[in-house]
């Protein structure tokens, strides 16, 4: 009778592949370390170990391989990424002027980047716009404003002057 435990190295060599495969198309070092921790169990199967040594050994390497191994890697793949500011990240602060009179329900506004959006004026807050004198209920057509944040596709801006005066 044919013991199959004579031939668990080609299984070994099946999942290695299987895991390298995967790992090429999701890129995020899970799978390679997991193939590496395989090659620990193909090398306990030509070792001569149990089957259930193999599965320990390579179990055992594959968790150390993620939790040391794999933030490195990942650490150093991302460290050339673009430190540039994209979306409506970049957005965020950006200066623009007004195209139609803005409120605090609605207008038009021209930024910097030559997009014209939406906006409507940031609401009162607590020690905003209340202790500040020249705090408008409108932005006029040609003034400047600053956008505080992004909701949807309205910006919501500050008028320059409001911002300059709090600063």
């Amino acid at each position: 009778m044919v013991d199959l435990t004579d031939y668990l190295w080609i299984l070994w060599l099946v999942f290695i592949l299987v895991a390298i495969t995967i790992e090429l198309l999701s890129l995020e070092f899970t799978f390679l370390m997991i193939s590496i921790g395989s090659l620990g169990g193909l090398g306990a199967n030509l070792l001569g170990l149990d089957w259930w040594l193999q599965i320990v050994v390579a179990a055992g390497l594959s968790v150390l391989l993620l939790l040391t191994i794999r933030p490195f890697l990942l650490r150093a793949l991302r460290k050339g990424g673009d430190p540039a500011l994209s979306n409506i990240d970049a957005l965020i602060g950006m200066t623009g002027r007004v195209v139609s009179t803005v409120t605090d329900t609605g207008g038009l506004v021209k930024l910097a980047n030559g997009e014209t959006w939406t906006a409507r004026l940031q609401p009162d807050g607590p020690g905003n716009a209340s202790d500040d004198t020249s705090f408008r209920v409108s932005v006029e057509p040609g003034q400047p404003v600053t956008v505080h944040l992004i909701q949807g596709s309205t910006a919501v801006v500050i008028s320059a002057e409001r911002t300059q005066n709090n600063a």
